[in-house]
């Protein structure tokens, strides 16, 4: 998939956030590179695997009342780790949506565990209807 298409996916995932989570997004910046570089995975502790997306900044529960003046958070997307996941384009889209969500659960507060129990609940949920 060539980038604008790509980019547009990662769009259209942010304008089908709830409103009342994306008004709470502020000072934050989506970006979207080829890859994780070996200098990230071995940071992040990943020896084997990779990384779908990763996001750079202090959840908003960690703020305190002296923040402020900073540079935004940055969330990235990883577009060739999704591509090689994804076994259709339509998979590519849903799985561009659920990273775009998993890092802005990050952003929002929630640590990996957290995130991946409201993930499988979600899966549970759907399989049953």
């Amino acid at each position: 998939m060539d980038r604008i298409s790509f980019e547009k996916l990662v769009s259209r995932a942010l304008r089908r956030l709830p409103r009342e989570f994306a008004a709470k997004l502020e000072n934050i910046s989506v970006q979207i590179e080829d890859a994780p570089s070996q200098e990230t995975l071995r940071e992040m502790g990943i020896n084997s695997g990779t990384l779908l997306g990763q996001y750079h900044g202090v959840p908003l529960t960690e703020r305190g009342w002296g923040y402020g003046n900073v540079l935004p958070d940055r969330i990235v997307i990883y577009q060739r780790p999704i591509e090689e996941s994804a076994s259709s384009p339509e998979d590519i889209e849903k799985t561009v949506a659920e990273v775009v969500i998993h890092e802005l659960g990050h952003y929002f507060g929630f640590d990996d565990d957290d995130l991946y129990r409201i993930e499988a609940n979600k899966r549970r949920k759907k399989r049953r209807t």
